[in-house]
């Protein structure tokens, strides 16, 4: 193997972790890939308006309104993240 093949390796897994979140990191824990996940999915809902009428039709709210809780819901997603055990 030679050095720029190593090089097209690591920059072939570096695309691939930028385009597919959680993807490649062995220490990643389950909670921040269900964080990840979590806010992936409302940045998409936030990002597609035909999605937000969708989500303010069937909650009877405003775009506006679901747009601000979608943000509100990207800070913690997942709630508070569990205690860390230091060995």
């Amino acid at each position: 193997m030679q050095a720029s093949d190593r090089f097209n390796i690591n920059s072939q897994l570096e695309h691939l972790q930028a385009k597919y979140v959680g993807t490649g990191h062995a220490d990643l824990t389950r909670f921040e890939w269900a964080v990840n996940i979590q806010r992936d999915s409302y940045a998409s809902y936030v990002g597609h308006y035909p999605m937000m009428a969708y989500f303010a039709i069937a909650e009877n709210e405003s775009i506006g309104r679901e747009r601000y809780n979608f943000m509100q819901k990207m800070l913690l997603p997942c709630g508070l993240p569990p205690e860390r055990e230091d060995d």
